[in-house]
């Protein structure tokens, strides 16, 4: 009550911007991370302080002086942890981007199931290699860093283009959100699996790889066979056929269709094969 008593129209419109200016500065810190995989370490932090204020609460003495001993050292792991996301940050600031405003739009997935069945058709069938990664929940800035920006939007031509060999941008990976190609020539990590096929190159170990540490899903052209394939959770389907891949990719970038009668979801990968069909016989 006192504080209330003393409050002046000055002091009030002060401590006003003072939390606009820090909620902004939060906010725009949650849209930073967003994207990549500090979201999923941020998670982790914030279970240790719900443990840390349980053990608090219910005086768990061991518990709560393991969470003390956490915490003294945690200003150190936090820098060490989210070191790509402050040297991001300050060098946003430094280029004036850190407060610009970002927006996202809701993408049509059977258009660029679509796009990514055409141009894996064409270069399938000339057996050039290929690389192209839909990212998920589980952000891939780090990796598309690597690459060179292109944030452009998707078209079977394009990804054809980009991996014709003898072309600047033909080795690496290829990454999408949602309707764009974010970037090309990216590098991914390669799977440390021992129990892969001695038969798959550099090409499907780096796109299991990126499978095992995130939620992306790739697919894959052999750039000796010229089969596909299709990498999810760390687990490959070799030479998968294109109706099957179709149906998987339905399955995997609209998983709402999983919890409904499946009609839905049935209709529209059918719909594009009939339609993938008519092109080819057209």
């Amino acid at each position: 009550m006192d504080y209330f008593t003393g409050l002046t129209w000055q002091s009030s419109i002060k401590d006003i911007a003072d939390i606009l200016i820090v909620s902004y500065l939060v906010y725009r810190m949650i849209l930073l991370v967003r994207g990549t995989r500090a979201v999923q370490l941020l998670k982790g932090i914030l279970l240790l302080v719900v443990t840390w204020a349980l053990s608090t609460w219910l005086n768990l003495y061991t518990l709560k002086w393991l969470m003390n001993q956490v915490f003294t050292f945690g200003v150190v792991t936090v820098l060490i942890i989210f070191q790509p996301e402050l040297r991001r940050a300050l060098e946003q600031l430094g280029r004036g981007k850190l407060f610009t405003r970002s927006s996202a739009e809701d993408q049509d997935v059977s258009q660029r199931i679509n796009e990514v069945i055409k141009s894996v058709n064409y270069l399938a069938r000339r057996k050039i290699g290929a690389l192209i990664v839909f990212e998920r929940n589980t952000g891939l800035n780090d990796y598309i860093e690597s690459g060179i920006k292109m944030e452009s939007s998707l078209s079977s031509e394009l990804l054809i283009n980009v991996f014709i060999p003898n072309t600047p941008l033909h080795d690496g990976a290829v990454i999408l959100r949602a309707n764009q190609i974010m970037a090309a020539g990216c590098y991914l990590p390669l799977s440390e699996n021992p129990f892969i096929s001695k038969e798959l190159g550099t090409r499907h170990r780096a796109g299991i790889g990126v499978s095992e540490v995130s939620d992306a899903i790739s697919v894959i052209v052999s750039e000796e066979t010229g089969q596909v394939s299709l990498a999810i959770n760390g687990q490959v389907v070799r030479d998968i056929k294109e109706e099957s891949l179709i149906s998987k990719l339905f399955e995997e970038l609209r998983p709402q269709f999983r919890k409904s009668s499946g009609t839905d979801s049935k209709w529209n990968w059918k719909s594009l094969w009939k339609r993938k069909e008519g092109e080819r016989h057209g």
